[in-house]
């Protein structure tokens, strides 16, 4: 029962540091007068990376490399597959014109040069690591031109109001989200590898469903809550964008700290495809039945091979 509450425990404690590392990391950015434009497409894309980013540099540095890779590929199938399912059956969505033009290519991309990585020698070196993090920051520098030559729209998840935080609750925010950010993910990752012990599995399986569905959680909550007021304008893009951070920054970050070692037949030879297939069917659920519109019956087959997924690693 213990570890379990350590694990419930290590996942309230990631929600909350993230959410206080994206208040502290907005204001200081209002601080220093950075626009909204550019707070919205790099703080805040940066700070709600933060959980992935915590857990994966700590998994890797205390030994537990497929605990590191399997959080960010099964963030990036739940950042589709869950989160995206369950916010189109709730509201069907829009997809704005950059999702053909920057954000979908990109982050395939990005997911193939990841499998090539790894599957080159074995390992997600510092080199590669530089290279995931170097493109992140050209990617970055192109959306930010691109999206003040085409006058695209702010990210919503901006509130000017942080504009006019108090210099002592940014400190407090920055300093309780680190520390709930850190302790959480040692909460986590040790209760992971426990309850991989108890049942017998991989921690690579827990990686990929519960410690991945924790780093997850703030994006989905964000989502729903969205979708229940009837915000149309929820953008996929945005959950793209988050799947490009976790590979660029999360995964770049973590192996310039530590290379990334994947033990786990299973990561390389059957996540990472699903982690790539589900990004690429995007594309033809974006165009069919009619362009430009992710309807409720999309949002379903989602959640079905989410579930599937989940399903077969446990089974297996």
């Amino acid at each position: 029962m213990l570890v379990y509450l350590m694990a419930i425990a290590g996942l309230v404690l990631l929600v909350m540091g993230g959410d206080f590392l994206v208040r502290s990391s907005v204001s200081l950015s209002f601080k220093i007068n950075l626009s909204r434009m550019v707070i919205g497409m790099t703080v805040v894309s940066f700070a709600t990376s933060a959980p992935e980013m915590i857990v994966s540099v700590h998994a890797a540095m205390t030994g537990h490399s497929d605990l590191a890779l399997s959080n960010v590929i099964g963030s990036n199938i739940a950042n589709i597959a869950l989160v995206l399912g369950v916010t189109a059956l709730i509201i069907p969505l829009y997809i704005d014109r950059e999702f053909f033009a920057m954000n979908w290519p990109v982050m395939i991309f990005l997911s193939l040069l990841l499998y090539l990585f790894l599957k080159n020698d074995g390992q997600l070196s510092g080199k590669e690591g530089v290279v995931l993090l170097a493109l992140l920051g050209i990617f970055i520098y192109v959306l930010i031109r691109r999206a003040r030559k085409l006058h695209l729209k702010i990210p919503e998840e901006v509130d000017e109001k942080l504009k006019f935080t108090p210099w002592w609750k940014v400190i407090v925010w920055l300093v309780a989200g680190a520390f709930s950010l850190w302790y959480g993910s040692e909460l986590l990752i040790e209760s992971a590898s426990q309850i991989a012990r108890q049942f017998g599995v991989s921690e690579s399986v827990i990686g990929i469903s519960m410690v991945a569905l924790g780093t997850s959680i703030p994006e989905l909550s964000a989502s729903v809550m969205a979708a229940i007021k009837k915000e149309h304008a929820i953008s996929i893009g945005n959950l793209i964008g988050s799947n490009i951070f976790n590979i660029g920054s999360v995964l770049g970050v973590t192996a310039i700290i530590h290379p990334i070692h994947p033990e786990q037949h299973s990561l390389m030879h059957t996540d990472i495809f699903w982690m790539i297939g589900i990004a690429a069917i995007l594309a033809p659920l974006a165009l069919l039945p009619s362009k430009n519109r992710f309807y409720r019956w999309e949002g379903v087959l989602l959640l079905i091979l989410y579930i599937t997924f989940i399903s077969l690693k446990f089974s297996s």
